[in-house]
């Protein structure tokens, strides 16, 4: 009958998983609370479920024997975040055989060069939020992975997008290298992580750690746009505030993959050009 997957949380990274998956024979169960999403897997092939991580209604789909990826970020509302991975692990009918979660580098907290070497060390609620969620996955009963992926850019999501909508500003000065990760790529190796079994925690990221400055003056040069103005400290998100050089050179070896879009130089054009063929 061929490997199952449950993915709970189809958004930007999990159709991608999904559509790997499917293309490559496995059975996909997948939750998502966009109706647009769950119908574009739909056509895929997969077994579609509505879900809102925010009330936990309806429950998960069996996970029983099941390799499943668990993307959904923390959440927040009404100024306070929310973290909904504990209660959905806590909705899991049966046993899985992997889960994997997609966490994030946020979990280093403030430190500036990161590889699978280094410790956790969040700072802010939202990171110790995330090492919550990590913890309850590695108490599973199964084996466990937590990637932990830099910044995630793809079509309509970036830099390049950001910019094309007049909302993107850069930091005070010249900024600090931060490190990115093409969607397709994270989903290359979720997928085949997923079907490893691989187990531990793992930064993913790829090869060229740059500046939002650097990224913005090749977006801008891309789509015939001024640099944008700058932004205060205050006024960036808090996962702009900081820079981040990440090496995710190690689940690479251990998957045997190479990144198809080892830098922004390559993952941006490529991520225009796919927003230009599905308008």
């Amino acid at each position: 009958m061929g490997q199952r997957a449950l993915i709970v949380g189809c958004g930007f990274t999990g159709r991608r998983a999904a559509g790997l998956l499917l293309e490559r024979g496995w059975r996909v169960s997948a939750t998502a609370r966009n109706p647009e999403a769950l119908a574009s897997l739909r056509l895929l092939g997969a077994e579609v479920h509505p879900f809102d991580a925010t009330s936990g209604r309806p429950p998960v789909p069996s996970a029983d024997g099941a390799q499943v990826l668990l993307s959904v970020p923390t959440l927040r509302s009404d100024g306070a975040f929310d973290e909904p991975t504990p209660r959905i692990l806590e909705m899991l009918a049966g046993c899985p055989e992997h889960v994997t979660y997609l966490s994030t580098t946020g979990v280093y907290g403030s430190a500036e060069a990161v590889d699978e070497t280094t410790p956790a060390a969040p700072a802010t609620e939202r990171q110790r939020l995330r090492m919550t969620a990590e913890g309850a996955v590695r108490s599973l009963p199964c084996r466990a992975l937590a990637l932990r992926p830099a910044a995630i850019y793809g079509p309509r999501r970036g830099v390049h997008s950001a910019m094309r909508e007049g909302r993107f500003r850069l930091p005070p000065g010249q900024g600090r290298p931060v490190s990115r990760i093409h969607v397709d790529d994270l989903a290359s190796i979720v997928a085949a992580s997923m079907a490893r079994g691989i187990e531990g925690a793992f930064p993913v990221a790829d090869a060229l750690p740059a500046t939002s400055r650097e990224v913005a003056r090749f977006c801008a040069g891309l789509l015939g746009l001024d640099l944008p103005g700058e932004a205060t400290e205050s006024e960036l998100s808090e996962t702009r505030r900081f820079g981040r050089r990440v090496d995710g050179r190690a689940i690479l070896r251990h998957l045997g993959l190479e990144l198809r879009y080892p830098t922004y130089r390559e993952g941006i054009p490529a991520s225009i050009a796919a927003e230009r063929s599905r308008p």
